[in-house]
């Protein structure tokens, strides 16, 4: 099934998710959760894919790419020193020795003998707020253009004004004073899976359901087509979450491949979002400015790899895995990579995995990696993998904290 394109049965149950691998868009199988103190083990040799046909000006290496072999459950510290350093910005949560990101800004689920992201090897500047970091001051803002997949789309059953690319527009038009969009651009075309109107006001959206890293700027230009050179002279702010649907790939193809070949799978859809957001943030590129928040990649198991636990799944063809801890290393592995590229980038990056677990499908399961307690909210929809009304309020909610701070 092409990407974009749904089938009946699908859409009768509201799923309106798509990738190339015809599986609904999926947020990671079976992530770990806690950003734990760990380091992983370095990579024999950076991974750079080939970059002659990426769509970018300039192919961007691995160069601090950590390779996730080594087990994952250690607490060693690790500490990259190819990683951008933290920057002054205020009320912020720095890296040090008595403690890091996991037990300060995740205490209710973290869990040092649990595998999970160690973003703390990169020095992250991460907000008051541990929504998110806080690597840019996101001020006096023009115009507003968001790119990525279904989740940013928005899909079906939720409501085209309960998305939270709607209750972000709103929110961002009352802070910066921008011309909000129309009821069209707000609305999910069911039959190209894009918005129902690509400009609106101060606001663009090229994101598409389906859509994986090298939609932002190779096989197809995301990035390009919102943002026309007429408009680089305004400041722009550019959101966006993807990844989704390369993991989805992974999870269904990946179990016939060794584990070397599936490395190199995720080390090019990571360095597919790393060149995209080297692009945007090329100095002189943007001359009135440009900042980039994104999100990691959750997952509707709460850390539990039970596909089983939503109903649906199977519709999708969601399979474990014989060894599920190689596709969990991958995973981890992937979110770590989304962190240093946000350092590295000086870009910003919201902790949608860490905040989503506890309120997937496993919400009320005691033995969960991520059991918040009981009467959770569960915050994914019935096609498992893309938010409900609450869900998306709480992205909104999460990018919006990370701009004001």
């Amino acid at each position: 099934m092409n990407r974009g394109v749904s089938t009946l049965l699908l859409l009768v149950l509201a799923s309106a998710c798509q990738t190339t691998t015809g599986t609904p868009e999926p947020a990671p199988d079976a992530a770990g959760v806690e950003p734990r103190d760990a380091g992983e083990t370095p990579p024999d040799a950076a991974v750079t894919p080939d970059a002659a046909n990426t769509g970018v000006d300039a192919a961007v290496s691995m160069d601090a790419a950590q390779r996730p072999d080594a087990a994952v459950d250690g607490m060693d510290a690790g500490t990259n020193t190819d990683a951008a350093p933290p920057v002054d910005a205020g009320n912020t949560i720095t890296v040090d020795a008595g403690g890091g990101i996991g037990p300060r800004c995740f205490a209710d689920i973290w869990d040092p003998a649990t595998a999970g992201p160690n973003y703390d090897q990169f020095n992250p500047v991460v907000g008051n707020h541990c929504q998110g970091t806080n690597h840019q001051q996101i001020t006096g803002i023009e115009r507003v253009v968001f790119v990525g997949d279904s989740v940013t789309v928005g899909t079906p059953p939720t409501a085209s004004g309960d998305f939270y690319r709607s209750r972000l527009a709103n929110l961002l038009a009352t802070e910066f004073n921008l011309e909000p969009p129309g009821y069209l651009w707000r609305t999910a075309n069911a039959l190209n899976g894009v918005a129902g109107e690509m400009f609106s006001g101060d606001f663009a959206s090229c994101a598409k359901w389906g859509a994986r890293t090298d939609d932002l700027a190779q096989d197809n230009s995301q990035l390009e087509t919102c943002m026309p050179l007429a408009e680089r002279n305004k400041k722009t702010l550019v959101v966006l979450t993807i990844g989704g649907n390369d993991i989805a790939a992974l999870q269904k193809d990946g179990r016939e491949r060794t584990y070397e070949q599936n490395f190199q799978e995720v080390a090019q859809f990571v360095d597919l979002l790393r060149q995209a957001i080297h692009w945007v943030k090329m100095p002189g590129r943007f001359p009135g400015g440009v900042s980039v928040v994104f999100g990691n990649m959750y997952e509707f198991t709460d850390g539990t790899g039970d596909t089983a636990s939503c109903g649906t799944a199977s519709l999708g063809g969601f399979t474990p895995w014989e060894n599920q801890e190689d596709l969990e290393r991958l995973v981890v592995w992937a979110n770590e990579q989304f962190m240093q590229i946000a350092v590295e980038t000086q870009s910003d990056m919201i902790f949608m995995l860490e905040n989503f677990c506890g309120h997937g499908y496993k919400n009320e399961d005691p033995t969960g990696r991520c059991y918040r307690g009981p009467n959770t909210e569960r915050w994914f929809d019935l096609t498992c993998i893309h938010p409900n009304p609450r869900g998306h309020e709480v992205i909104a909610d999460m990018m919006m904290q990370v701009v004001r701070e």
